[in-house]
């Protein structure tokens, strides 16, 4: 499964009615660390136990980032049945986040 985008139009649709869990990934073009954790993101897209990746950049969907507490990028949130759950702020690798996923 691709990695999608939502805005703050389509956020509500995408993620919060979404039957099965959504990682969310909010991230910013300029931001370099956003960039460098992206391809690991595409990695695990579509992996056994990964859900599906949802990225939100917060320059286009400010509100959504204040929403959610989003203070520093790349903040990840695990959304299920339309809650979310504790935030992995700046992941440093690929475990990580893996080691993230598991305990939620």
């Amino acid at each position: 499964m691709a990695i999608q985008s939502a805005t703050g139009k389509d956020f509500e649709q995408i993620v919060l009615t979404a039957q099965q869990p959504i990682l969310v990934d909010f991230w910013a073009p300029w931001c370099v660390y956003c960039r460098r954790i992206a391809p690991v993101l595409e990695r695990m897209d579509g992996q056994p136990d990964v859900p599906q990746i949802v990225k939100v950049n917060i320059d286009e969907a400010p509100e959504l980032a204040q929403k959610y507490q989003v203070d520093t990028i790349p903040t990840l949130l695990l959304f299920q049945n339309g809650k979310q759950g504790q935030p992995l702020v700046a992941p440093g690798s690929q475990a990580q986040i893996q080691d993230w996923l598991k305990q939620h």
